[in-house]
């Protein structure tokens, strides 16, 4: 269920939670007067005017003087969200230069853990939608179609992309090769992986397990990306092997190919 929250939202925006309460007031019934808007809002009528003259100083409120009367009434929503909006990206774009600027030496290649699906999902979009020369994605289509959008603009961009796919394929943009045991693989892990590596350069790998929690890592450190870029690759080559000689290597290695991923011996199946 979708939870309407205008009031936390506002708050991420740096409003105070009386402020956030007095302008969603305000735009359900508005001219208000002071004690209207603290009644409607739930603010201690000694807090309202000094909340309503910081909703002023912002510029999201209005006063209106009618026979005597002060009331408010709020900035039009559409007209509040864009103006924010180009404040906000105009302000981002100051500082990423700003930032820019102060940086000295050679960066630094810090491994960063994720720990939800939300901030997993968030790194890839953004991983993918900043390469520039190839892309490399591994994982189950519960992930990989909600990127599906930002694979196909790279792609688009004659950016090319290739995807080792378990359970099944989604008509994913670029190269795809479909996992044959991705019910083993689910079963080692105990849950989803995803591997995502942008021009040679920048790597995520998490696991979303089956109870919803996730656990995973981001980087730009040569050997953290040499890894998961290897280990795409390597599946990739197998996949091609696969394709050309799947009974031969269920006859020799059994069903699932378990003989051949138990790395301690080799042995063929019995």
């Amino acid at each position: 269920m979708v939870v309407n929250n205008p009031i936390a939202r506002l708050m991420e925006l740096g409003f105070s939670e009386y402020e956030a309460r007095a302008y969603t007031a305000l735009v359900g019934t508005s001219p208000a007067t002071a004690y209207e808007a603290a009644r409607l809002a739930g603010i201690p009528t000694s807090k309202v005017y000094e909340v309503l003259a910081k909703l002023v100083e912002k510029g999201v409120a209005l006063i209106s003087e009618d026979g005597g009367t002060r009331r408010y009434v709020p900035i039009d929503p559409d007209e509040f969200i864009e103006e924010r909006r180009g404040r906000i990206t105009s302000t981002l774009d100051v500082l990423k230069g700003e930032l820019a600027a102060l940086k000295r030496g050679p960066e630094v290649s810090c491994i960063w853990n994720i720990g939800s699906r939300e901030q997993l999902m968030e790194k890839a979009a953004r991983i993918i939608g900043g390469a520039e020369k190839g892309i490399l994605v591994s994982g189950w289509m519960e992930e990989l179609g909600a990127l599906t959008a930002v694979l196909g603009e790279k792609h688009g961009e004659g950016i090319p992309v290739a995807s080792v796919v378990f359970g099944g394929g989604g008509g994913l943009p670029g190269q795809e090769y479909y996992h044959p045991i991705e019910d083993t693989l689910y079963n080692e892990r105990g849950g989803r992986g995803l591997t995502i590596v942008a021009d040679s350069r920048e790597a995520l790998m998490g696991t979303v397990f089956a109870k919803g929690n996730v656990e995973g890592a981001w980087s730009v450190n040569s050997g953290f990306v040499l890894l998961a870029e290897d280990y795409i690759k390597h599946d990739v080559y197998i996949m091609k092997i696969v394709e050309r000689f799947d009974d031969q290597l269920i006859r020799c290695f059994g069903p699932g190919y378990y003989r051949l991923r138990d790395v301690f011996s080799d042995r063929e199946a019995e």
